[in-house]
């Protein structure tokens, strides 16, 4: 589940502040040279090629489809982002990191409409299972591997765990992290329950549907979550590891992060975040931006890496 980072006005307030930049002259008592608008300005070739160098240096190996898993890191990573999100945007940080960290890392762009540009996961989970399928096949084929690990945030907590369960996915997939999970769906402050009282819950969820169909899927009790978890919320062999925050805005309660199974299954972690830091104030959008919650992931994918994950690991 994604939602805009920025306030509306603090928005608005930065583009009028770039444009007065750009058509204003820089304040001096004793000017050297008139002002010339940035999209007038010549660049020397140092700054380009500084430029160039910087962004390959953080998004080295990144989606990128001629690499070879190693010994030592023979399973691909397959990042998969939340509603309304897409890919490139959502995996930023945890991409270029896993990459630098020596695996093959790619992330898929799933449930997106044509007429709907960058938002994405906004197609049934059923549908964005059968993508997510496709696209581990051809990084299984592209990497020569047999396994991949995934790693989700929000809606790829639980979209994931429908490819598992029903298309196959269980044979394919050796450990699954997620941050900003949503196993058991977000009751919105109780909202839901709000609505559906008031006779609103339907009238809301037909006009919804058309552009979002996944949007009332990720909510507490619905349809789909409850056949998702019937039976358990794990499956056999795959290894889980659940990242939430005590101050998730989005998922509420954030326990309905947690997965059920671990309590049973000895391959199902649930981990809160305060738990690793009690200073860490991670929301659910901040997690995809998180050291802590990046070096938990990695220690849990190599089990030779320090696994006391504490304060120290919030600073990379």
């Amino acid at each position: 589940m994604h939602l805009f980072k920025t306030s509306p006005l603090v928005a608005l307030a930065a583009v009028l502040l770039a444009s007065s930049i750009q058509a204003s002259p820089v304040p001096s008592s004793n000017p050297v040279s008139e002002y010339v608008p940035l999209s007038e300005r010549i660049f020397p070739e140092a700054d380009y090629i500084k430029h160039e160098a910087l962004h390959k240096r953080s998004s080295a190996g990144y989606n990128d489809w001629g690499c070879r898993v190693s010994a030592k890191k023979p399973n691909p990573i397959v990042f998969v982002h939340g509603l309304g999100s897409n890919g490139l945007e959502n995996w930023q940080y945890f991409g270029p990191r896993f990459a630098l960290a020596g695996y093959c890392t790619f992330t898929i762009t799933y449930g997106q409409y044509k007429n709907i540009p960058l938002l994405a996961g906004l197609d049934k989970m059923e549908n964005s299972a059968a993508e997510l399928s496709t696209f581990v096949d051809r990084v299984l084929t592209q990497t020569n591997s047999t396994k991949v690990f995934l790693v989700g945030h929000s809606e790829g907590s639980m979209m994931p765990r429908y490819y598992l369960k029903y298309l196959g996915g269980q044979t394919k997939v050796a450990k699954y992290a997620a941050i900003g999970s949503i196993v058991y769906g977000s009751s919105l402050y109780n909202l839901v329950p709000f609505l559906t009282g008031l006779g609103l819950y339907d009238p809301i969820k037909k006009i919804v549907d058309p552009l979002c169909l996944s949007c009332f899927q990720v909510l507490q009790d619905s349809p789909f979550l409850k056949d998702l978890n019937e039976g358990g919320d794990t499956v056999p062999g795959v290894e889980y590891h659940y990242i939430v925050s005590k101050y998730d805005e989005l998922v509420t309660p954030y326990t309905n992060g947690f997965l059920k199974d671990a309590a049973t299954n000895p391959l199902a972690e649930n981990i809160v975040t305060q738990s690793l830091c009690p200073l860490n104030v991670d929301g659910h959008i901040s997690q995809m931006f998180s050291p802590l919650a990046f070096n938990s992931i990695r220690a849990f994918f190599d089990r030779s890496l320090n696994q006391n994950i504490n304060c120290l690991d919030s600073v990379w």
